[in-house]
């Protein structure tokens, strides 16, 4: 079991949804929350990720952006406990590549859309990139499904407009147990992302779900947050369950980088 003095550091941001809110009202210009970016510079230690990226990037290319939320962010995790020890997914899969990491926990995709547009992508020339981003529109906001989606249309746009004819691979939104209206709107907006995404193109849509599930139902033990004390809802994926993913992502991510499968 995790101890309690480690739930700080392994809390996720992603807080669950019980059921759905009344839908935000659009802008005046007809675009949803969603698809509208939205700074986090009031969050001292969000600030400051932010900052560090931009000095990153100027230290020398990387040929590959992660980019999304704490899912992402975890793959920094070094342990000690073993579930959240992400060095060997790290090591075999994304060093090699000179992977830089965007991933800021608790950001939805307007606060990653603000990051975009604010220098995280500047001065770079990746052969790929991987987003993982929409869990959080499901939690505190609840933004729902055909938001969300629209959020990640604003965010691939901003990919596209800053790195173009860069491939990315869009990994869906990964099931979680926060509620009943959570599993429909994740199973509803990746089932969208499928149908506008096929394989093949310039964005390359992976559902990794099944990973997730086994007989049939949620698998506990792909998550760390049910180690955690007290437990939180499931969420996160451990290390083991972020290994067989980017196993999953791998035969995609390496033809669209043109190198050596890992």
């Amino acid at each position: 079991m995790i101890p309690r003095r480690r739930v700080l550091l392994a809390s996720a941001a992603l807080l669950g949804a019980a059921g759905p809110a009344p839908r935000q009202p659009a802008t005046q210009a007809g675009i949803p929350p969603a698809a509208r970016p939205v700074s986090r510079m009031d969050t001292p230690w969000w600030k400051a990720r932010h900052e560090a990226v931009l000095q990153r990037l100027k230290q020398g290319p990387s040929d590959l952006l992660l980019i999304g939320d704490s899912i992402t962010m975890d793959l920094e995790r070094r342990g000690p406990i073993p579930e959240m020890d992400f060095g060997p997914v790290w090591q075999r899969y994304y060093a090699p590549r000179k992977a830089m990491n965007l991933g800021f926990k608790g950001d939805s995709t307007a606060h990653l859309l603000w990051r975009l547009r604010n220098g995280e992508m500047d001065g770079v020339r990746p052969k790929a990139v991987q987003l993982l981003i929409g869990a959080n529109n499901f939690g505190r906001v609840r933004w729902d499904a055909t938001d969300t989606m629209a959020g990640i249309e604003a965010v691939l746009a901003e990919i596209q407009r800053k790195l173009p004819r860069v491939p990315v691979v869009l990994v869906g939104v990964l099931p979680s147990r926060r509620s009943d209206w959570v599993d429909a709107q994740t199973a509803a907006l990746n089932r969208m992302l499928a149908a506008r995404f096929p394989a093949g193109r310039d964005v390359d849509f992976i559902d990794a779900g099944a990973i997730f599930h086994r007989n049939g139902a949620l698998d506990p033990d792909a998550y760390y947050d049910g180690k955690l004390r007290p437990p939180e809802p499931l969420l996160h994926p451990d290390a083991s369950a972020w290994l067989r993913m980017a196993e999953l992502i791998e035969p995609r991510l390496s033809a669209r980088m043109g190198d050596t499968r890992r």
